[in-house]
């Protein structure tokens, strides 16, 4: 008698139940009802400004624009106009919907409040929010909120209760099927041969044991398992995912879940505290939040929420005061010019005669030939004369050498005289004439271009150079080498290297390196008659850091801008909260408003609000629109709000 009370006792408690939750839930459509989101209750983005203005005094000293002094209260304007002390009271709840953020190290927080009625709660529910941002036309989904009934969860639990004991069932050894009693008796009566393995701690392979007995172990093992008993459990194997979507219809997610603060007001009403730090990016003014929801009973969806009305943050950004005027350079220009260039012509022994089919000469030549092209085509520069410089390897006499690594310069500079006469003529034909007033042909005046042939008899200097870096010589050679490299006499000091045991190498790899060609192009610039001229340039490297900063880029636009220590220096120290270097700028600088906003900017960080009201008041007597910009910025806002700043009284 007593189960059968209880049992309908239970089941009126169940029929209430779900009627309390039919008419919430009709209410919540009928109502068309949502969770709100809120700005909360303003947070500055440097916390330590609301510790130093606790502690700030209630009267400053300032000076007007006249200079004399006056006193600055923390005060509000009463029913008659007059100002009264008064202490601040922080609002319960903001009912704004929009609000403006601070960036600093080229992040920002945006930080807003989930709103949840208490009527949407309910124990078998579990509320889910989506909220998203949308900035730059992207939209990016941030981190869901959940809120879970205690009965929700309660079925959740049973479900994974339910799926571990389907688990249990599920037998993992699978000898556990085999019947090893009556095997052994089997074996026993039998093979008694293969049960005395039973005791043997030896390894027998399955092969050995067939060629035995002639059955194997597996199929011995086969005979006695439950097969029946086995393919149930191979069943339960394959119905594991089925039956934990069966049993678990919503899993718990412990992961990409946001849920910071959780506070409950005396409505019912739960409140969480949200915040999201983004990056900031270039041309970012605006963030806007939104947020949409659904309420599920277990893997039932019951309701979707409406789409909130928007939460918008305006960002404000120190990079708004980067001076984005071009900074130039004041650079000298030289009239005259110099280009080098070297090339390996090979010649035949002991012969000056250039030939483009020996060895690599046709490259090289076609090198030198591409070098005089471009120089004669150079609209900036003209080419004044060539300078050709041969040189020999040191084998031979000094003298001979001389002589023939003359004539081998004077060979080509001659090859090279012949192909630019060639080549002017060219050009003279594809420019063609012009026709002069009185029916004259007018040519392009054209300057003859002098050859100078200078020669390196023996190029000791670039052999020593390839020793030095020559791989193939050890440090006992190469001692050696510049031992007797300090001999003065050439011809003496190659004969006496000739007798180490490294001098084939020497001669085979090295000295046709030392066999160059080297020339030297002089030159001036077209139409320049003065040796030097000053001119300026636009300084990239400065202009790179101004980029840097209007890109947030704030790391590099300090390295960039360092040395300059001017106006934009301070604001990408600014932006980098290396404070005392930016205040260090700024106070040598001219007091204009910018820089007196600045200046109140970092005095306020450093907690001398009287420096920094001072600072704030003339930056907004020499430029009205720091008005309004003190708001935007968390240093400055606090001080309008604890001084009650730019009343009529102050202005």
């Amino acid at each position: 008698m007593m189960r059968k009370a209880l049992a309908y006792i239970f089941i009126l408690l169940l029929v209430i139940s779900c009627s309390t939750t039919r008419h919430k839930l009709s209410e919540i459509n009928g109502s068309s009802m949502t969770a709100r989101l809120m700005l909360g209750q303003e947070r500055s983005s440097t916390p330590e400004l609301e510790r130093m203005v606790e502690k700030s005094r209630d009267t400053l000293k300032v000076r007007n624009e006249d200079g004399r002094e006056m006193l600055i209260l923390k005060a509000i304007a009463d029913e008659n106009g007059e100002m009264v002390a008064h202490d601040v009271i922080d609002a319960a709840i903001v009912t704004a919907r929009f609000r403006n953020v601070a960036e600093r190290h080229g992040k920002v927080d945006i930080c807003f409040q989930v709103i949840v009625p208490e009527k949407m709660q309910d124990s078998r529910w579990q509320l889910r929010f989506d909220p998203r941002m949308t900035y730059l036309d992207d939209t990016l989904r941030l981190d869901p909120v959940l809120i879970t009934g205690k009965d929700y969860r309660k079925a959740q639990l049973r479900g994974y209760q339910q799926y571990e004991k389907f688990l249990s069932r599920i037998v993992k050894d699978t000898y556990r099927f085999v019947n090893l009693f009556l095997l052994e008796v089997f074996l026993e009566r039998n093979i008694p041969q293969i049960f005395s393995f039973k005791t043997d701690s030896s390894f027998v392979s399955d092969e050995q044991f067939a060629s035995a007995f002639g059955v194997t172990e597996s199929e011995a093992i086969e005979h006695y398992t439950n097969s029946m008993a086995r393919n149930r459990n191979e069943r339960k194997k394959s119905r594991i995912d089925r039956m934990y979507d069966k049993y678990v219809k919503v899993p718990i997610l412990s992961e990409g879940l946001r849920l910071d603060t959780v506070m409950q007001t005396i409505d019912g009403d739960f409140i969480y505290n949200y915040t999201q730090t983004i990056r900031t990016r270039k041309g970012l003014r605006k963030v806007d939040i939104l947020m949409g929801g659904e309420i599920y009973e277990q893997d039932r969806r019951l309701y979707t929420m409406p789409q909130s009305d928007p939460l918008t943050f305006y960002i404000s950004s120190i990079s708004s005061f980067v001076d984005q005027r071009e900074r130039y350079l004041t650079k000298v220009i030289q009239r005259r010019a110099e280009a080098n260039t070297a090339c390996y012509i090979d010649f035949e022994l002991s012969k000056a005669v250039i030939r483009e089919d020996y060895f690599n000469n046709a490259e090289e030549l076609g090198r030198i030939r591409r070098n005089i092209a471009e120089l004669l085509e150079n609209r900036q520069f003209d080419l004044d004369s060539i300078v050709v410089k041969a040189s020999a390897s040191p084998e031979g006499s000094w003298k001979a050498n001389e002589s023939l690594s003359m004539r081998r310069s004077r060979a080509v500079a001659d090859y090279l005289a012949a192909y630019m006469a060639s080549y002017r003529d060219s050009l003279r034909l594809s420019r063609g004439f012009s026709i002069g007033e009185d029916g004259s042909v007018i040519r392009e005046q054209e300057t003859e271009i002098p050859f100078s042939a200078h020669c390196i008899p023996e190029n000791w200097d670039l052999l020593d150079r390839l020793v030095g870096k020559d791989s193939l010589m050890d440090d006992e050679a190469r001692a050696r080498y510049f031992e007797l490299r300090k001999q003065e006499d050439p011809d003496r000091r190659e004969a006496s290297m000739q007798k180490e045991s490294w001098y084939p190498h020497l001669r085979t790899s090295l000295y046709p390196r030392t066999r160059t060609v080297s020339f030297d192009f002089h030159l001036h610039r077209k139409g320049m008659v003065k040796d030097t001229v000053m001119t300026t340039e636009i300084d990239s490297t400065y202009m790179a850091g101004v980029r840097a900063l209007g890109d947030r880029d704030y790391e590099t636009a300090v390295l960039l801008l360092r040395p300059y220590r001017d106006f934009n220096t301070a604001v990408a120290y600014c932006a980098m909260d290396y404070n005392a270097s930016a205040m260090d700028i700024l106070k040598d600088l001219e007091r204009k408003a910018e820089v007196c906003y600045l200046m109140a900017l970092l005095h306020s960080r450093a907690g001398e609000h009287e420096e920094a009201v001072n600072c704030y008041l003339e930056a907004c007597r020499k430029n009205e629109s720091y008005v309004h910009r003190g708001n935007l910025d968390p240093e400055i806002s606090m001080l309008i709000k604890t001084y009650s700043l730019n009343q009529k009284q102050y202005e």
